[in-house]
């Protein structure tokens, strides 16, 4: 089974990611970062705050799911909030999680919660803006084995991605969806931008769950493309639980589809 995450900034570098899209060969691809729009919208929009400035497509969460015909697609919404098109009039959008699962596997379970706050529904807001958890079981037909997939996007936060209370409320609240959503028994695989550093406390917490870290235990120090500027490479990262065998796991840094590497996943549950 392939597992991808990508956090795909908005779909900002949309050429090239939907070219990727049919080829990646993912049997569950997660993106964070995603824009649902629940009316229709221009392809292009804009996301304005003190601190930048993104071009997003108006409803990457219909432009993926068109480039992937044989996927089911689930969105587990954070936020409700304005994008602007090139004239400054806004349109109403949602930003949150998105997968999409190969179409001869079996969805058998599907959980949503909040990783931090509660869905806001009026506006972007202040930072911390909140954030969505979302999990799935799926069944491979041909072995009857079942694989619990979470898919996450930590907080940001401006001043940086050390430890904050914030984020120890974000730990508890990841710690608790796997524990009633996992059996602890079948595969479980965890992915997503965290927004931490590797010495986190949230990392000593998922290994005393039993998960592995992949990202150390592969020596992988740059989950991010030439596109991201600033100091510290480190962002996503890709847990799984002591049963899991991995054949291959990697975070390519090309082709250049976000600021953001992709983390492409083979296991055989």
């Amino acid at each position: 089974m392939r597992i991808i995450s990508l956090n795909a900034w908005g779909g900002a570098e949309w050429p090239e990611l939907s070219r990727w899209l049919p080829g990646c060969d993912a049997d569950v691809l997660f993106l964070q970062e995603v824009i649902r729009a629940p009316q229709p919208v221009p392809e292009w929009l804009m996301y304005k705050d003190p601190y930048r400035t993104l071009d997003q497509r108006g409803d990457l969460m219909a432009d993926v799911s068109a480039r992937l015909p044989g996927h089911q697609p689930y969105f587990a919404p954070a936020a409700r909030g304005p994008l602007a098109d090139a004239t400054g009039k806004a349109f109403t959008t949602e930003h949150g999680l998105g997968a999409w699962v190969d179409r001869n596997l079996a969805v058998t379970g599907v959980a949503q919660s909040a990783l931090y706050g509660r869905y806001r529904r009026d506006g972007w807001g202040d930072e911390p803006v909140p954030r969505a958890l979302q999990g799935l079981r799926v069944c491979d037909p041909s072995s009857g084995q079942d694989v619990h997939v979470v898919n996450l996007h930590g907080l940001r936060d401006p001043s940086g991605k050390g430890d904050t209370p914030e984020r120890d409320v974000q730990c508890a609240q990841l710690c608790n969806f796997i524990e009633h959503f996992w059996d602890g028994t079948s595969a479980l695989v965890v992915m997503g931008d965290f927004n931490l550093l590797p010495d986190s406390a949230t990392f000593s917490a998922l290994k005393a769950m039993g998960l592995r870290d992949l990202i150390s235990e592969y020596g992988i120090t740059d989950t991010r493309t030439k596109l991201y500027t600033k100091p510290g490479r480190f962002a996503d990262y890709a847990f799984v639980s002591a049963g899991v065998t991995v054949t291959s796991f990697s975070a390519p840094d090309h082709p250049v589809l976000s600021d953001h590497r992709p983390l492409i996943l083979d296991i055989v549950p």
